[in-house]
């Protein structure tokens, strides 16, 4: 009995732990619900006081805006009404204008043809038309002050002239002072140094020869004589001097000599020389910086080294011209690559002036035509002697680049060029006859070696062709004493054994 109460007991006393835990719960739950909506409504009143405010700030912001494009309409509206008052203030101009120029046309017209009736008034008084007035004008004017024209034309005329002359003076001295070349004068013989006095029989060889075969070869004359190992090559032409000199020194070296080796090494020598004289051009050009020439004309320029005018070597003279005649272009703001093209070309015509007629001057026009050279260059070189006028400003400084370096002292020796003419002359002459093979003048002018052809001229001819040579010579040339005129007809026969 006392158990079942106590399960009793325990089943109640389970039962309210039970309501009162579940009681206690819902309290609790009733609690946080509670809190959690006071959490609510307060994150919806706080949402609400934002929305508000951002809806007051986008209000005020719209109000802004709204008013400054009202203000904004407000000043286009204005301004559109200002150029509308403006446009209608230029038509008025503009119509004005119109007017006024319509009446200052009309006011012209009408001066013009009262000027007209006046002047036809004033020829009908005077009798002169209004080209006779003016002239009777001038005349009237000229005779009352022709004496102060003329004089200050005059005044005028000699300042300039003294300015002038003093700039020129400046610039010719700046230049000489910058460019100092030294001047040597060119001889017309060449000295070779033998071994020994035994090579001078060599070269002479049996009954004289070698020396013979030189000389026709070379048209050199060789001079033996007294003077101890050394004998002398003489020739106006320094290029024919300068084959000699080295087929000389080759053979005396080879010990060898006789005629067949004589020619072998005078061909060599002309080779030699052939090679200097273009390397003298090439370096001539790249000194003066003239680019752009043809090769044939580079060995043409390099042919100018051996060439003397006045004594003075024509290669040193023109690349000394290019020199002066691009500092002078500077100093007065000419064309400096045309100055000095014109100057280092000015003599290239002396290459073949004894080979083609006419003057240096025009045998050079025409190689600088052939070779396509600028006419600038061809103006500006075609002047220093006067024979042409002066076409462009580079002209003229060419023609005083030459008168300087001519100019200097100890430049030229003038007894030396007109010596070195009268040997070309002498040659050209002989030449000239039908039947000439080679000429040559050598003892300094005094007697000239015609070899010709066997085959078109006989002995009887050959005879005739002497006489005929010397009777051009008395007529053509002027010459001290006398000149003898050597006719050689030589015949070789020529056969080998196998």
């Amino acid at each position: 009995m006392s158990l079942k109460l106590a399960l009793l007991l325990a089943l109640l006393a389970a039962s309210a732990g039970i309501g009162f835990g579940y009681l206690l719960r819902l309290i609790i739950s009733l609690g946080r619900k509670g809190s959690v909506e006071l959490d609510i409504k307060r994150l919806e009143l706080e949402a609400k006081e934002e929305a508000q405010r951002i809806v007051s700030e986008a209000e005020a912001r719209a109000e802004a805006f709204l008013e400054r494009n009202k203000k904004t309409e407000d000043r286009l509206v204005k301004k559109e009404e200002l150029l509308d008052k403006r446009q209608m203030d230029l038509d008025k101009e503009a119509e004005f204008a119109k007017s006024r120029i319509a009446e200052a046309r009309s006011l012209r017209e009408r001066a013009e043809e009262l000027v007209r009736e006046r002047a036809n008034e004033l020829s009908k008084i005077s009798g002169l038309s209004v080209d006779g007035a003016k002239e009777e004008l001038f005349k009237t004017l000229e005779k009352e002050f022709e004496k102060d024209l003329l004089v200050r034309i005059q005044k005028l005329e000699s300042d300039g002239k003294e300015r002038f002359d003093d700039k020129a003076r400046d610039i010719l001295a700046v230049t000489i002072q910058r460019l100092a070349m030294s001047v040597s004068g060119e001889m017309m013989t060449t000295t070779i140094t033998l071994p020994s006095d035994d090579v001078k029989g060599k070269i002479i060889g049996k009954e004289g020869r070698n020396i013979k075969a030189f000389e026709r070869a070379t048209g050199v004359e060789v001079i033996v004589d007294d003077t101890p190992n050394s004998i002398t090559l003489s020739s106006f032409d320094s290029v024919r001097r300068a084959v000699a000199k080295l087929a000389l020194e080759n053979l005396v070296a080879d010990g060898r000599i006789q005629p067949v080796r004589i020619e072998e090494f005078i061909s060599l020598a002309e080779a030699d020389v052939n090679k200097i004289i273009k390397e003298k051009g090439e370096e001539a050009a790249v000194e003066c910086g003239v680019f752009n020439l043809d090769s044939k004309l580079l060995l043409l320029l390099g042919r100018l080294h051996f060439r003397t005018s006045f004594g003075q070597n024509v290669l040193r003279h023109s690349v000394e011209m290019a020199h002066l005649a691009g500092m002078i272009a500077e100093e007065v703001g000419a064309n400096v690559a045309t100055a000095k093209a014109g100057a280092l070309l000015h003599d290239i015509g002396k290459a073949i002036d004894h080979e083609v007629p006419g003057t240096h001057v025009e045998i050079g026009r025409k190689i600088l035509a052939k070779f396509h050279v600028s006419e600038e260059i061809i103006q500006a070189m075609q002047s220093h002697h006067e024979e042409y006028p002066y076409a462009t400003v580079e002209s003229v400084i060419v023609q005083t680049a030459d008168a300087i370096s001519g100019g200097r002292p100890g430049a030229r020796r003038d007894t030396a060029e007109r010596y070195s003419k009268r040997l070309e002359d002498l040659e050209a002459i002989a030449l000239s006859f039908e039947g000439v093979e080679k000429a040559y003048a050598l003892q300094a002018g005094r007697e000239v070696r015609v070899f010709v052809t066997p085959d078109k001229i006989s002995d009887i001819e050959a005879r005739k062709l002497a006489r005929d040579i010397a009777l051009r010579v008395e007529n053509e040339l002027k010459y001290p004493g006398e000149i003898k005129v050597n006719v050689i007809r030589e015949s070789r026969a020529i056969e080998f054994a196998r």
